[in-house]
């Protein structure tokens, strides 16, 4: 699958779960950088990555004191995630959403236990 396609869909999805959302949870959303890559690799900071994520948070969460240089991101890797899911369009739709809340989750704080609690692991 092309990677445009890939985006048009998460960018579709995204926005979609964002108007249901509550309140301080699409606040704090907004607050965090997000960035749709086909995998990782390309950043700097990617070298202690095995390359299979699905998505990664980066930065400071908002129960740190944040350093400029920490600016929270979000990354959704799509082509690990359309093949996670085994090509499927609504298994990418409905993985796109449940890593970006995992990754999202990371962001309000929540350690892994608690985003497994929330069923996004």
């Amino acid at each position: 699958m092309d990677q445009e396609t890939l985006c048009r869909w998460a960018e579709d999805e995204l926005a979609a779960l964002e108007k249901v959302l509550p309140e301080e949870v699409r606040s704090a959303a907004e607050r965090c950088v997000l960035s749709l890559e086909a995998r990782p690799g390309q950043d700097p900071s990617d070298v202690d990555l095995i390359g299979d994520e699905l998505g990664l948070f980066e930065g400071a969460c908002l129960l740190d004191d944040p350093a400029c240089e920490d600016l929270p991101r979000i990354r959704l890797f799509l082509q690990n995630v359309w093949e996670w899911v085994e090509q499927d369009d609504q298994d990418y739709r409905d993985e796109v959403a449940t890593t970006y809340l995992h990754e999202l989750g990371h962001y309000l704080g929540w350690d892994e236990d608690d985003v497994a609690a929330r069923g996004l692991d």
